[in-house]
């Protein structure tokens, strides 16, 4: 095959189809250098000189020992080629210096997304990709196994953090943290949606980190956690707020009543069927449409890349990692199935936040 193509394709073209194929098997390599220096702290130290430091500021600032300089600045050098980090040759020709791309900044100062990194390079969700051919050459799941992860460790994504302290707390950092972005996000973009509601129920919202951005935004508003016991535990932290409460419960069973349900990324982690069990049930928590009852979706609707490659390849990456747990990123058509089914109307509303990922509002 080799010889062919060097017959058919120009060698140009063979040279970016080659760096294409060893992108994708060494893709790894950027996942683990991305978390190599969010473990460091890189991006922080550079956030904190300012914006822009040199190789021997950033050693000395995360404690690179000095006989790792030579590694430090490979590892430098792929994440300001892919993106993470900029580099600009200083004018007398001294010592590079790294800058903060706009994809970096996501990981510095307030409210950034920097404790996703160890949850999703975790070893445990890493290595649950491992087991892919097993997985597909199934004609059903193996006993015991409804998922990659299934499969993999023997227990469920829950379940392992229910026993495992450290997995758990890297899960629940990384929710905390993508829920307290993109709620302060939405609530500057599209706070009206809590506009007119006494209660809330945020179900599966974890220790409640983006449920106090909404207490906090709408004080009126009385807020109710809801998740797992071993998930609310015995240390919820209602400090400051007033209006914010934590129950444990199980949201396949009942829902605390209020005026509106909030789903944030709770729903692509299950397959269609649980997805209408799981509305059934806010359904039922919640009034009638006239007097404000309604369900807040807040998760990805897929089919916003209008043509941008990197936006469908983000898309197709997200719908694959959410196989791991049998997860799933749905576009308009299969969300729309799953609300019928549940009994809610065909009048709801997508309001896009950033690009696929958006709020959805729907009614009994």
């Amino acid at each position: 095959m080799t010889l062919k193509l060097l017959v058919e394709v120009s060698p140009q073209e063979l040279l970016v189809s080659l760096a294409e194929l060893q992108n994708h098997l060494l893709g790894y390599v950027k996942s683990m250098s991305l978390k190599c220096v969010v473990d460091l702290g890189i991006p922080t130290a550079i956030h904190r000189r300012g914006g822009t430091a040199t190789l021997a500021d950033i050693a000395t600032d995360t404690k690179v020992h000095p006989a790792k300089l030579a590694d430090l600045q490979r590892v430098m050098e792929l994440l300001s080629v892919s993106g993470i980090f900029s580099t600009t040759a200083a004018e007398d020709g001294g010592a590079v210096l790294y800058g903060l791309t706009t994809t970096c900044r996501f990981l510095v100062g307030w409210r950034n997304l920097s404790p996703m990194v160890p949850f999703l390079a975790n070893p445990l969700v890493v290595s649950s990709f491992f087991s892919m051919p097993d997985w597909l050459r199934s004609e059903q799941a193996p006993a015991g196994a409804g998922s990659l992860f299934e499969l993999a460790h023997g227990c469920s994504q829950w379940e392992m953090g229910s026993k495992d302290s450290e997995f758990s707390s890297a899960l629940n950092n990384s929710r905390a943290a993508d829920n307290q972005l993109f709620l302060e996000v939405i609530i500057f973009d599209k706070g009206r949606i809590f506009r007119g509601m006494n209660s809330l129920v945020d179900v599966g919202a974890g220790k409640g980190e983006g449920t106090k951005i909404i207490a906090s935004a709408f004080p009126r508003i009385k807020c109710t956690v809801m998740d797992l016991p071993h998930v609310v535990g015995q240390d919820a932290d209602v400090t400051g707020h007033d209006n914010l409460q934590f129950i444990a419960g199980d949201m396949f069973q009942s829902i605390p009543s209020a005026d509106a349900v909030v789903l944030k990324n709770v729903l692509h982690d299950w397959g269609h069927d649980d997805c209408v069990k799981i509305l059934q049930r806010c359904k039922e928590a919640i009034p009638a449409k006239n007097v404000g009852g309604k369900v807040i979706i807040i998760d990805m609707v897929r089919g916003s890349a209008n043509g941008d490659r990197k936006i469908s390849e983000m898309e197709a990456i997200q719908n694959m990692y959410m196989m791991y747990t049998n997860g799933v990123e749905r576009d308009e058509t299969e969300w729309k199935r799953i609300f019928s089914d549940a009994g809610f109307s065909d009048n709801y509303k997508i309001m896009p936040v950033l690009g696929p990922y958006s709020v959805i509002e729907i009614y009994p």
